[in-house]
């Protein structure tokens, strides 16, 4: 009866081969491709530092009048403003100015990363159904996956450094803003859609000045899970190297510091409640403003 509680499984040697030809593989494939693919991310390497050396080389006044700006411009909330801009004065009286700035240098940019792959493989995927059932199951495991897991790969294709933690928190952050926009776009009325047709709108036109409009509160919906899920990579990251709050927080926990491990990590809860409470409330002004257009 030994079979009925011990679980048939591969025999060990064959198991061991398996594992020990993929991971042979892998290492060819770095080998013969890693520069190539290293030199694929040299933009997106220039960008990232660019944002970084902007985030925190501008004087701290002008930082937080920038940001307070932005707040207010989407929310045309003044508590939302006030709540930015006493959080930003809070993390620098702390003294975690500069990893701040950090952390929100990697997150505008992992956002506007997943903003640009993100949204066109939303609008695909709305518009056809075979590859929405092919993105799917990518998307389920992409969701699914261990945080850490994702660290293994980019750092055997390309070392240590942001660049492989920005491409980390990319996949680990984009799902939401697929999903979201093929939600989206697949919700608008289907009488607004023929309405459009019949004034002889072409597939671009219906797209660009119907569907998208309509489906924005939904995409800034796609938009706020997107950075919240990057913040939430952003101490995973710090492993391989990722400057900011995260390292901070990876070192509370290696040496037990309970007061540099909850500060940084307040620190980064204030960042995320300023970003989903900017984008939650330019979300509901787009969809009031849709509301009042479309009546």
């Amino acid at each position: 009866m030994d079979w009925f509680y011990s679980f048939p499984n591969m025999n060990d040697d064959t198991l061991r081969n398996l594992k020990k030809t993929l991971d042979e593989g892998f290492k060819a494939f770095t080998r013969q491709y890693g520069d190539v693919i290293e030199s694929f991310f040299e933009p997106l390497q220039y960008f990232l530092i660019q944002a970084e050396r902007f985030m925190t080389a501008t004087p701290w006044p002008i930082m937080i009048l920038l940001i307070g700006g932005i707040a207010w411009i989407a929310s045309r909330n003044w508590k939302i403003v006030a709540g930015t801009v006493i959080t930003l004065l809070l993390i620098g009286y702390f003294d975690m100015w500069s990893d701040a700035m950090k952390t929100i240098a990697m997150i505008f940019v992992g956002t506007v990363v997943s903003i640009v792959v993100g949204i066109p493989i939303g609008i695909v995927m709305a518009r056809s159904d075979s590859f929405q059932r092919l993105v799917n199951p990518i998307l389920d495991v992409m969701q699914t996956m261990p945080s850490f897991v994702y660290l293994i790969p980019v750092v055997m294709l390309l070392g240590i450094g942001k660049v492989p933690g920005l491409i980390a928190v990319v996949i680990y952050a984009i799902p939401p803003m697929i999903r979201l926009t093929n939600l989206g776009i697949r919700l608008v009325d289907k009488d607004v859609l023929e309405a459009a047709d019949a004034f002889g709108s072409s597939s671009w036109q219906r797209l660009k000045n119907v569907q998208i409009p309509l489906a924005l509160p939904t995409i800034m919906a796609g938009i706020n899970q997107t950075i919240m899920m990057a913040l939430a990579m952003v101490v995973i990251a710090s492993m391989i190297g990722v400057q900011g709050l995260g390292q901070p927080v990876l070192r509370s926990v290696n040496g037990q510091f309970f007061s540099l491990g909850l500060f940084n990590g307040l620190a980064i809860v204030g960042i995320a409640i300023i970003f989903d409470r900017v984008s939650q409330a330019y979300g509901k002004r787009l969809q009031k403003h849709q509301e009042v257009v479309h009546g």
